[in-house]
């Protein structure tokens, strides 16, 4: 039988490794349970007595609800802290410290340079092209760079954070194939649940090195829980949860979760969705029409980047207001732009007001 694309791509030293084998391991139903150096008593602040005992490494519940939630089987999930943990992972499976090679397109979410260069390894960069669509990744020319450079590791973050444009399915899958047994093909898909486009992980079955990443924090509004999930086919599972460590989502955690993804949750979920969409696309709007503004790029995410003609004034003027977007100038290529993201519709026509009110010396710039 042929190896997967993570079998072959799996750091040679951790041939045979399977990881810290955690007390919580035993799933043996036990009346006494000693074996994991436990205190007797529960804390004073803990009345239940839900966090006295280390949690489940993969709590099975959970996994449950979340493989029914984006349509996979249990075992093609590894549930993390947030995105930022399956990112980290990838790394310390798949690529050897000090040797190995990961590829990005930047602007785009740093995560992925700052793990790479912890771990050692070196960062390839296929900027984005900046066209009239909006910014686009050049697909053909990050394909052939992985395989001159031997990546094991190439990031695609859909919706882009922070330039907001989707890749197509059909895109991601002509790179995966073109990577097959090469490199794994990472899809972000942190904000997926605002975008068009259906989600990679309906490509899973045909492609064994597509791995997507998931999170609670964006559209379940779950940012200070840190949950998140990576989704791939089961041999990558495996090898990513010997390089884990042990207990992962705090036993609180996994309650808030589960009821976070509830079918009534969801279907609220969905809902402000929906709306977030339909506020971001007037805002849009309102801001591409405003003095000063040089462009407004399209988004399929939660936020809109916007290039300014005085992007200092507006931010001290935001500021001032006691208001705080994101500043997008160190990011390559984006040195006039903000983020801005989508608020209530309050929030967001006070941040329209602010920027109105500071574009009069834009005007005479412009």
């Amino acid at each position: 039988m042929a190896m997967s694309t993570a079998q072959t791509l799996r750091r040679a030293d951790l041939a045979g490794f399977s990881g810290y084998k955690s007390a919580r391991s035993d799933t043996l139903q036990a009346d006494i349970v000693l074996n994991a150096n436990e205190f007797p008593w529960s804390n004073p602040a803990d009345a239940t007595g839900a966090c006295r005992r280390y949690p489940d490494p993969q709590p099975g519940a959970l996994l449950s609800a979340m493989a029914g939630l984006y349509g996979v089987a249990p075992e093609q999930i590894l549930l993390g802290r947030g995105s930022d943990e399956g990112i980290e992972l990838l790394l310390r499976t798949f690529c050897a410290p000090g040797r190995g090679t990961v590829l990005i397109a930047p602007p785009v979410f740093g995560m992925y340079a700052v793990c790479a260069r912890l771990h050692g390894a070196q960062v390839v960069e296929v900027p984005l092209l900046d066209t009239r669509q909006g910014f686009k990744p050049d697909l053909d020319e990050m394909a052939a760079l992985a395989l001159r450079t031997g990546a094991t590791v190439l990031f695609l973050c859909t919706p882009g954070n922070p330039t907001g444009e989707a890749i197509s399915l059909e895109d991601i899958s002509r790179v995966a194939r073109q990577l097959h047994q090469h490199c794994l093909v990472v899809v972000d898909e942190a904000y997926g649940e605002f975008c068009e486009t259906g989600s990679s992980v309906s490509m899973l079955p045909a492609h064994d090195n597509i791995v997507v990443l998931k999170t609670l924090s964006k559209a379940y509004a779950l940012a200070g829980a840190r949950v998140g999930a990576v989704i791939a086919h089961p041999t990558t599972i495996e090898a990513m949860r010997a390089s884990q460590a042990p207990y992962p989502i705090p036993e609180p955690v996994v309650s808030l979760a589960m009821a976070a993804i509830s079918n009534a949750a969801v279907a609220e979920t969905r809902t402000r969705v929906e709306q977030v969409k339909r506020l971001r696309d007037a805002l849009s709007q309102k801001l591409a029409v405003m003095p000063g503004v040089r462009r407004v790029y399209p988004s399929q995410a939660n936020f809109v980047l916007v290039r300014l003609v005085a992007a200092e004034q507006v931010l001290s003027a935001l500021r001032a207001a006691g208001i705080l977007v994101r500043d997008m100038r160190a990011m390559p290529g984006l040195g006039d732009a903000i983020r801005i993201t989508v608020g209530d519709e309050s929030e967001n026509a006070r941040v329209l007001e602010v920027m109105k009110e500071s574009m009069p010396l834009q005007r005479e710039l412009a």
